[in-house]
């Protein structure tokens, strides 16, 4: 799993960690870790403090690919941030997506309402149909 850490020393092991800041959830989904979650470096890792990395954990939390997020912080401020795409953008977003998806919801329940009636009168039709079918042969017959 990808993750967001900043590196950190510990003092008290005399080793550099890494203070787990968010997850990835999905390609374009970032979870927030709220609790404070450390992983050590080993004593022969030496970085920066304060760097920011993006850590690729394996299922067991070993350190599989460690790299600076640099690069990926910059991409995030060209690609969402000099558009001008805001927290409250999105939830403006967010919410004409709700109503559209609302809207939509009532459009279809009415459609199907139309279909449903347009059923019902296909059937009183057919059962006229036959109704004059068979006054028209009961007529016919006495006729004869």
């Amino acid at each position: 799993m990808l993750y967001l850490a900043q590196v950190r020393k510990n003092d008290f092991l005399d080793q550099h960690q890494l203070r787990l800041l968010a997850r990835q959830e999905a390609d374009n989904l970032w979870a927030i870790i709220p609790e404070e979650a450390f992983i050590l470096l080993g004593k022969g890792k030496i970085m920066s403090e304060n760097l920011l990395v993006l850590v690729e954990l394996s299922p067991t939390g070993d350190i599989e690919i460690l790299e600076d997020a640099t690069n990926w912080v910059l991409h995030l401020v060209q690609s969402y941030l000099t558009i001008g795409i805001t927290p409250e953008f999105l939830q403006q977003e967010a919410e004409r997506a709700e109503h559209w998806r609302q809207s939509l919801t009532l459009q279809n329940q009415d459609l199907a309402r139309r279909s449903l009636e347009l059923e019902a009168r296909r059937e009183q039709i057919q059962a006229l149909e036959e109704s004059l079918k068979r006054d028209k042969n009961g007529y016919l017959q006495e006729e004869s």
